[in-house]
Formats: structure tokens, C-alpha cells, sequence
């Protein structure tokens, strides 16, 4: 009877464990909380700046507003690490560069924010030639 008393306190105390690593890795990634997913804004621009660095590469675009003023738009992407594994570096948008973009709008009032983005070159050509990202289709 004992023995079975100390198997279920390592498996109560192995749980809570991995609990305590999982859920606040599961609630890093979400960006619902943040981006909402029903307001999808396209953008074309310049690139003013691109920030590679953890935990999350930043890139800042000047886009023309309906009077023609320009306005900044920070888009937010992934970690650099997975960025480096699809060919992206820190030159991959350099500043001058015109993008066209399509992400999540940013949920904080006033703000100016995109995640989750489709990007391309102005002409529509594919940010990286023979990048490793390719369009999922459905079969």
C-alpha cells in the first residue's frame, strides 16, 4: 500500500511538472489574444526598418495613408531561429524595400500592428527566390 502511495506522488508531481513547462509555452504562441483573426488588413509599403532578434523579428513599413501621409506599421513575425531555417538573415528586407503585405490587425485601440502575414515584393514576386515556404494548397 505504500509503495502505491509513493507511485502516485511521482506521477502527481511529473504532471504538475510538465504542466508547469507546457502551458505557458501553449499560451506564448497564441495570437488571438492579440491579433484578431476577423479584421484582416493589405498593406503596401517601405521598409523603414527590419529588427531580427528574439524572441520575435520585427519589420516596420511606411505605408501611405488615404491622404497620402505616410504611416508606420509594425509587423510582427517569428522567432529568427525559425526565420534562419526558411532562408531568411537580417538582409532579407533591406531598408527601402517595397512590400506588399496581408496579416491580423492588432487588437490594441490606435495601434498600427500586423502579425500572421502573407508578404511579397511590390511586383508580387516571392520575398526570398526559391525561399523554402511554399503555398499550402489542398489536395
Amino acid at each position: 500500500m505504500k509503495l502505491r502511495r509513493i507511485y502516485t506522488a511521482i506521477a502527481a508531481a511529473a504532471t504538475a511538472g510538465l504542466m508547469i513547462l507546457v502551458v505557458p509555452v501553449l499560451a506564448h504562441h497564441a495570437t488571438a489574444p492579440f491579433y484578431d483573426p476577423d479584421n484582416v488588413v493589405d498593406l503596401e509599403g517601405t521598409v523603414t526598418r527590419f529588427v531580427f532578434r528574439n524572441p520575435h523579428a520585427f519589420l516596420f513599413v511606411n505605408v501611405p495613408d488615404e491622404s497620402g501621409a505616410d504611416s508606420e506599421w509594425q509587423i510582427e513575425l517569428g522567432a529568427p531561429v525559425g526565420l534562419r531555417r526558411v532562408g531568411w538573415t537580417p538582409d532579407t528586407l533591406p531598408v527601402g524595400m517595397e512590400v506588399k503585405l496581408t496579416g491580423r490587425r492588432s487588437r490594441a485601440e490606435g495601434s498600427q500592428g500586423v502579425c500572421c502575414v502573407r508578404m511579397t515584393r511590390a511586383d508580387g514576386s516571392p520575398v526570398l527566390e526559391g525561399g523554402a515556404v511554399r503555398e499550402r494548397t489542398q489536395n
